[in-house]
Order: C-alpha cells, then structure tokens, then sequence
C-alpha cells in the first residue's frame, strides 16, 4: 500500500500542445524544505520557458530529473516527503518513477480540442477546461495579435477551480478573420454572444492588451454579465504606446521582420524561441489576417498615441471589482502614471514571463 506521506512533484502540462519538457536549473536542493507555492525549477518547453511552482508542502527528499533532460508530461521530478518516511521507501518511489518512464507510458493523453461556435455571421473558436463549480466561470481574452494559445500558463492552473473558456477573437487564431469594422463594440460582441453560446449569465473576464479594453468594453456594456474584471497591461491607460512595434508586426511577413520585434514584448528576450516565431509567422500569413490586424490598428492607434480611452470605459462600470496588473518592464504599453496597480517583474507579456505572479492576481479577484 502507497504511503501517502510520500508526494511527487510531476512535469505539468502547460497548453495542450506540451508534450515534453526539460529541467534548466533547479532553485533547490535535496533536504530543503519547499511550501507550496515556492519556485522549484525553471522549465522549458518548445515554445516557451516558466517556471515550476511546488504544489506541496515539506521537505524535499530526491531529485529524479537531470537538468537538461526531456521528460513527458507527468514525469517525476522530485519526491517530497516527511523526515520520518525511511530512505528505501523513498527509493522505491524514485525506481517506480523511472521504471514508468522507461515503459513508455506517460505522455499518451488525448488532447482537448476546441470548440467552434457562430456569433454575428463569424466563426469563433475557443477552448474549455474545468467544471462548473459554485463559482462563476472566467473567460480569458487575449491581446493584438495574440490567441487563446497564449494563456498555456494561465487557463489549465484556473481550470482546477473554475470553468475556463479562452477564446479567439475574431481575426485571430482560428477564429474568422472578418473583423468588421475593428471596433472595440464588435470585439465585445464576440465576447458576450459566447457567454449565451456556453450559457453562461456571469463570468469573471480576464483581459490581456486589447483584450484588456475588450472586457472592460463587455462590462460598460453589460455589467451584470461582468462578476469581476482583471486587466493585464490593458490597453488604453494614458497615450504612450510603442507604435512602431504594432504597425511593424501587422506588416511583417518574415522571420528577419518579425523576431527582432518579438524581443520587445518580454524582458527576457530568450523568451523569443523559433517555435514562437514559427508560429506567429504561419498565423500571419493566413488570408485575411494582414486586413484584420491593420483594421485593429485604427482602434488602437490615433498617430502614434493610444486611441483607446480606458478610463471613460471604467466610468461606466459600477459594482465590478477591478484589478489592474502591470509588467514592470513593459516597453510595448509602458506602466501608466495615477492608476492603482500590481506590478510584476516583467514585460508586456506578464502572464507568460510572470504567469505564477499574474496567477496569483488572478486567483485573488476571482475567489
């Protein structure tokens, strides 16, 4: 009989697509005693690196997994574990985790795929995970150029908790590239005829970047609909903006073009993998997208300032609890003067470079 003192610490699974990954360093070591919540490791997937947080309390008995080493989801990093448990049935833990690996077992799970609803003439795409619970669900919105891909690190942790739905807004990821008129109104639609799509009456929405203005935009709307509102870097609050970053990644149509940009949406530049790179290419050079994000760009730019007024939006929005989180080192939507935040160490992609930090927020506000 398993000694449930005994506690493994696993691969996680950060987005559907993961696989595999591997340790690049580990933050401790063997007899240290971790609490849940504490960085253990930093783990790097293909597209992108995070880092692992322990999901248990005590000391830490073994390390199995070499930094370095590819393991699948679901591998055994390490073994946490009371003073008192004996070393050999420590030891036995560690040679059935490795024994697993070597069967070949792990790593097999079927992917959840997304669903695919039609919302004023458009075909939106979005993705659930989790169960409806006594909370209210949460919806998570992307940015300019962004999809629901990129909460890898956000909605799976959430889903344990709370339904999650992320979703594409029209002109981006697999959803229909019409993107009408490129208004804020119409990317708000999108957003609330899902809700009647998946029948929910109120949802925690979380907003990144644009996706930030398209939720508070949901809530001026209707703010019944709206239980909270979490804004990451939202577009909108004061004018600077780095526009030459958002007219050249609407143009660019080549890896030359488009990684040096990259680098600028993270502190962290090596964040910029070829796999990231990759991606957005084969997004952008779908038909329709260069029409839609240049639309986009009208609602985002005025010149070279924002053209979104955020703040009149928030006006409207009354009985909604609102938080605002901010990368301390965002150079796309710099950290704005006279708004009541939370910084993070980060750049304009806080909930990937800072996704357990943003987590954290996140959890907070929607209970």
């Amino acid at each position: 009989m398993a000694d449930e003192r005994i506690q493994r610490v696993t691969m996680p699974k950060w987005g559907l697509s993961m696989k595999t990954g591997k340790i690049i360093e580990w933050f401790v070591g063997e007899g240290d005693v971790v609490g849940k919540g504490d960085d253990l490791a930093d783990i790097e997937t293909e597209k992108i690196a995070g880092t692992l947080e322990s999901p248990v309390d005590g000391p830490l008995r073994r390390i199995v997994a070499e930094p370095g080493v590819d393991l699948p989801v679901g591998a055994t990093l390490a073994v946490v574990a009371p003073a008192e448990v004996p070393d050999d049935a420590i030891e036995a833990v560690v040679a059935e985790a490795r024994a697993q690996l070597e069967s070949g077992e792990l790593g097999g799970e079927d992917e959840i795929a997304p669903s695919t609803v039609e919302i004023d003439g458009r075909s939106i795409s979005y993705l659930t995970l989790g169960e409806a619970g006594a909370g209210d669900p949460v919806v998570l919105v992307h940015g300019f150029g962004g999809d629901k891909n990129s909460w890898l690190f956000v909605q799976q942790p959430l889903s344990e908790t709370h339904l999650v739905h992320a979703l594409d807004l029209p002109g981006h990821g697999q959803s229909g590239k019409d993107v009408g008129d490129g208004s804020l109104d119409t990317l708000a639609a999108a957003v609330l005829g899902l809700l009647d799509a998946v029948g929910v009456g109120r949802a925690h929405l979380v907003g990144h970047s644009l996706g930030g203005a398209v939720v508070a935009a949901v809530a001026a709307a209707a703010p019944d609909r709206v239980a909270s509102l979490t804004l990451l870097a939202p577009a909108g609050f004061g004018a600077a903006a780095d526009a030459e970053y958002l007219r050249g990644f609407a143009a660019a149509a080549s890896r030359r073009e488009l990684k040096p940009l990259l680098g600028r949406l993270f502190a962290d530049e090596s964040q910029v993998t070829r796999q990231l790179v990759d991606d957005l290419l084969r997004y952008k050079r779908l038909d329709g997208v260069s029409a839609a994000l240049h639309t986009l760009l009208g609602t985002l730019l005025a010149g070279d300032r924002q053209a979104i007024e955020l703040p009149a939006l928030l006006e409207k929005v009354s009985g909604v609890p609102v938080t605002v989180v901010w990368g301390d080192e965002d150079r796309i939507l710099p950290v704005p003067d006279g708004v009541e935040l939370a910084r993070v160490k980060a750049g304009h992609m806080l909930h990937l470079e800072a996704a357990n930090d943003v987590l954290r927020h996140i959890r907070t506000t929607v209970g």
